[in-house]
C-alpha cells in the first residue's frame, strides 16, 4: 500500500525550486563579487596536497577566480566595459610584458611558461577580474565579509589545534596553529587570519550603522589576534603590526593611537592572559635577527642565505632574468655551502617531512633573479601605482585597500607566492587596483 505525503502545491507544480535554481545560477551574473567572495571561502577547502615539488596545483579558490576571469572576459565578449582605467591597463600591461620577456629568454623556456601562466593569474588577470567585479561599496563589503568569515574559520581550528596540542610541530610540541592547510603550507593559515583581521578592523571602523555589526566586526578583529599569536609567523606578525598602524592612520589619525592602544592589550590578554605561549612568541621575536652563535634560528639564516643566492643568480641574469621557475634549477650552483637542503615539517598527518627550498622566500628577490631588472621595474611600478593611488584617495574604501596591500608589499619581504592562499593575494590587489586606479569621471 503506498504512502503518499500532502505536498505544498508551490512545490507539487514545481514552481519555486526552478526559480530558486535560476536566481542562483544567475547570481554571479548580476554580481560578479559573489565569485571573488567564493575564491576567498574556498581556500579553507582542505586540498590533502602533499606534493610541494609538483609544477602545477590547482586548488577550488583557483577554479572560482578562474570563473571570474572568465565571468568578466564573456562581458568583455558582449562588448561591456570592464571598468580598467588606462593606468590600471598599463601597470598590468608591464607585468605581463616582463614576464613574456623572462620567459622568452628563459634558460628553460618550456619549463618556464606554467611559471608565466601562473604570473599572469595571480598579478594580472585575477586582480583585474576583482577590479571589474567590484562595482560599489555593497561589493567591497561582501568580499571584506568573506574574508572575515575564512579567518575565523581558519582561527578557529588555529585555536583548536593549539589548545588541544593537535597542530604541527614547534619546538618539539604539536602546537603551532596551521589550521586546515597542513604542516607543509605552515603560512597559509597565518595570512588568512591576517586578512581577516585587518578586513574586520576596517569595516569596524567605517561602518557608519549598525552598532552591533561594528561590536562583533572589532570583537572578531580582537579574537583573532590569539590564532594569529600562536601561528609562530614571524613575518605575519610584522606584517600586520605595520598594515594595521597604517589602516588606523588612513582611518582615523585621531584614533590610531587609541586603537594601538586596545590592541596593545588584546595581544597581551590573547598571548599572556589565555596562555597563548608568551615566552614562545618573545623567543620567535627574538630569533628574527639571530644569524649566528649557539642560539642561531636555522631559519633565518636559510632565509638570508637564500636571498644572497637570488641576488647571485641575478648577477648572471640582469636584464630579464633566468625565468620563471628557475630558481629550484640554479639554486645549488649559487648557494653558499651553509645552506640546508630543506625546512623540517611535521604534524599528525604527514608525519616528519623535510620540505625542499623552492624560493628565495623573498618576492621582490624571487623577481629580480627571473625576470631581472625588467620584472623589478614592471612589479614595482604596478606595487608602487597601487600604494600611491590607496594613499591619495579618500573615502570609506580605503582604509581596507591601504591595510590589505600594505601586508602584501610587506611580507613579500619575507615570502613570495605559493601555496594554497596565493589567490588571497590576487584578490587583495584587485581590491587594491579598485581603489587606488578607477576609471575617471566622465567629463559634463
Amino acid at each position: 500500500m503506498a504512502l503518499s505525503l500532502p505536498l505544498d502545491p508551490a512545490l507539487r507544480f514545481g514552481r519555486p525550486w526552478p526559480e530558486l535554481l535560476r536566481a542562483l545560477a544567475t547570481a554571479p551574473l548580476r554580481r560578479p563579487s559573489l565569485l571573488a567572495a567564493a575564491t576567498i571561502l574556498l581556500v579553507c577547502v582542505p586540498t590533502g596536497e602533499k606534493d610541494v615539488t609538483a609544477a602545477v596545483h590547482i586548488t577550488p579558490a583557483d577554479l572560482a577566480s578562474l570563473a571570474l576571469v572568465a565571468l568578466l572576459a564573456l562581458d568583455l565578449l558582449r562588448g561591456r566595459p570592464l571598468g580598467l582605467s588606462r593606468q590600471a591597463c598599463l601597470v598590468f600591461s608591464g607585468v605581463v610584458c616582463a614576464a613574456g620577456a623572462a620567459t622568452v629568454t628563459s634558460i628553460d623556456p618550456s619549463a618556464s611558461l606554467t611559471g608565466f601562466i601562473r604570473l599572469v593569474q595571480i598579478f594580472v588577470l585575477v586582480p583585474a577580474a576583482v577590479l571589474a567585479a567590484l562595482r560599489d561599496r555593497t561589493d567591497l563589503r561582501l568580499v571584506l565579509g568573506a574574508f572575515v568569515l575564512a579567518a575565523l574559520i581558519e582561527g578557529g581550528v588555529g585555536a583548536e589545534q593549539y589548545l588541544t596540542h593537535t597542530g604541527a610541530s614547534y619546538a618539539g610540541e604539536s602546537i603551532r596553529a596551521v589550521g586546515t592547510f597542513g604542516a607543509l603550507d605552515i603560512m597559509a593559515m597565518s595570512g588568512v587570519v591576517s586578512f581577516g583581521l585587518l578586513a574586520a578592523l576596517a569595516l569596524g571602523l567605517t561602518m557608519r550603522q549598525g552598532a552591533w555589526a561594528r561590536r562583533w566586526l572589532l570583537a572578531s578583529a580582537a579574537f583573532l589576534v590569539f590564532p594569529l599569536a600562536v601561528s609562530f609567523s614571524r613575518g605575519s606578525w610584522i606584517a600586520t603590526a605595520v598594515a594595521a598602524t597604517v589602516l588606523l592612520l588612513k582611518a582615523d589619525a585621531r584614533l590610531a593611537l587609541r586603537w594601538a592602544a586596545l590592541g596593545l592589550a588584546a595581544a597581551i590578554v590573547a598571548v599572556g592572559g589565555l596562555g597563548a605561549g608568551g615566552g614562545g612568541v618573545t623567543e620567535r621575536l627574538d630569533s628574527i635577527g639571530t644569524v649566528s652563535g649557539g642560539n642561531e634560528d636555522h631559519s633565518v639564516s636559510d632565509r638570508y642565505d637564500l636571498w644572497a643566492t637570488a641576488r647571485a643568480i641575478w648577477a648572471d641574469h640582469p636584464v630579464t632574468g633566468a625565468g620563471p621557475k628557475s630558481f629550484p634549477q640554479l639554486r645549488d650552483s649559487h648557494a653558499p655551502l651553509r645552506l640546508s637542503s630543506g625546512s623540517d615539517a611535521a604534524d599528525s598527518t604527514i608525519g616528519f617531512e623535510r620540505e625542499p627550498l623552492l624560493s628565495p622566500h623573498n618576492m621582490y628577490f624571487l623577481v629580480l633573479c627571473e625576470q631581472g631588472l625588467v620584472g623589478i621595474v614592471a612589479y614595482g611600478g604596478l606595487f608602487l601605482a597601487l600604494l600611491l593611488g590607496c594613499l591619495r584617495r579618500r573615502g570609506t574604501g580605503g582604509p581596507a585597500a591601504i591595510g590589505l596591500l600594505c601586508w602584501v608589499l610587506v611580507d613579500f619581504l619575507y615570502a613570495d607566492i605559493g601555496g594554497t592562499t596565493t589567490v588571497l593575494t590576487s584578490v587583495i590587489l584587485g581590491v587594491a587596483a579598485w581603489w587606488a586606479l578607477p576609471e575617471p569621471e566622465p567629463a559634463p
